[in-house]
């Protein structure tokens, strides 16, 4: 049995699927296995994955019809041994030492998860986004934090990120709070990650730089913004509040559906009815505010 799972969803990116390969061959630690997922995709990525599963025994590939990342992360989970899981982008690198340097400090601290920082590289043309991924700063080496805790600590220092890719996973943990990632929608990670930390008591930070993560000139914040992302969110907080309805997961609704209704001035005016009246029938506008709502309609 490997000690690490790394989960790969890989959908159309065979310009950096070899980047993203080899960052991981060439880890400093190898007790591991990939199980990378092709959720139907259309270029060369299957063969690009088919040719390093040919050479390496520690790697494994599943294809499927596009069903979306939660889905292809979900059955990846299913066939995963590790004692840790590690979900990693398919656009993004580890550094050489990445997988060792949270192997370690999972066995020092018997963490449920930990997390860690990111370098941000920009592809050509895309703009830069208005946040980072440095955040680790924030807490104290070596404390064990709750997880409701440590959330409220990254709300009121606007540095909270439910991004999966910066998280290192005790696969044990995961199976007893029986957590995967809702199918069918994006935005997922918002989703995962807080109910993950919700439940949890021993978070880590690992003050380290771990990933370099590619910011695509498609994927920037704006661009093909739609009342898609806006109905995905509100299914976030939808399971949400079915899991928790407590100070903190109001807190978070403020925090996140605020900015969520600013960015959807750019959807289609025929769109924001049914987007605005699906997040009034839920009691959402208190957590919107009336800035935002009325740059959702004027905009």
């Amino acid at each position: 049995m490997p000690k690490v799972s790394i989960i790969i969803p890989v959908y159309n990116v065979e310009d950096y699927l070899d980047e993203a390969m080899q960052s991981l061959l060439t880890q400093s630690f190898s007790d591991y296995e990939i199980i990378a997922v092709n959720d139907g995709s259309t270029d060369g990525s299957l063969s690009i994955l088919e040719r390093y599963a040919s050479k390496d025994k520690r790697i494994t590939v599943i294809s499927q019809s596009n069903q979306g990342q939660s889905a292809a992360r979900n059955v990846a989970l299913r066939h995963s041994s590790g004692n840790y899981i590690y979900f990693m982008d398919s656009d993004d690198s580890l550094k050489p030492e990445s997988l060792q340097t949270c192997v370690d400090y999972m066995e020092q601290t018997q963490a449920d998860f930990i997390f860690f920082d990111a370098d941000i590289m920009y592809e050509q043309g895309a703009s830069p986004i208005p946040w980072d991924y440095h955040r680790s700063h924030l807490c104290q080496p070596d404390v064990a934090y709750e997880g409701e805790k440590l959330l409220n600590l990254m709300l009121d220092t606007g540095k909270h990120s439910c991004v999966v890719w910066g998280l290192f996973i005790k696969k044990a943990y995961l199976d007893h709070i029986a957590l995967t990632f809702y199918p069918g929608i994006i935005h997922e990670d918002e989703l995962f990650t807080t109910l993950l930390t919700l439940q949890s008591h021993r978070i880590f930070c690992l003050q380290a730089s771990l990933v370099n993560h590619r910011v695509r000139q498609a994927s920037t914040m704006g661009h093909r913004y739609s009342a898609r992302n806006v109905n995905c969110y509100l299914t976030v907080f939808d399971q949400l509040f079915q899991f928790q309805n407590s100070h903190i997961t109001r807190k978070f609704a403020r925090y996140t559906l605020s900015k969520v209704f600013y960015t959807a001035h750019l959807i289609p005016l025929k769109d924001k009815p049914q987007v605005f009246f699906r997040a009034l029938r839920s009691g959402y506008l208190k957590y919107i505010g009336w800035k935002s709502t009325l740059i959702f309609w004027l905009k």
